[in-house]
């Protein structure tokens, strides 16, 4: 969580916001990878792509 701290303390302190929704997609990608690795879920996941 200390990471995604100091993403935002970045974001916010350097007036980057253009970069909040691609972190925010690269952690939606990250979540689905992670469900979609070894879960029931997988098949209902791969039919998105």
């Amino acid at each position: 969580m200390e990471i995604l701290k100091d993403i935002l303390y970045f974001i916010s302190e350097r007036k980057k916001f253009l970069l909040a929704p691609l972190i925010f997609v690269l952690l939606l990608l990250g979540v689905l990878i992670v469900i979609g690795g070894g879960s029931s879920l997988a098949p209902f996941i791969y039919t998105l792509f």
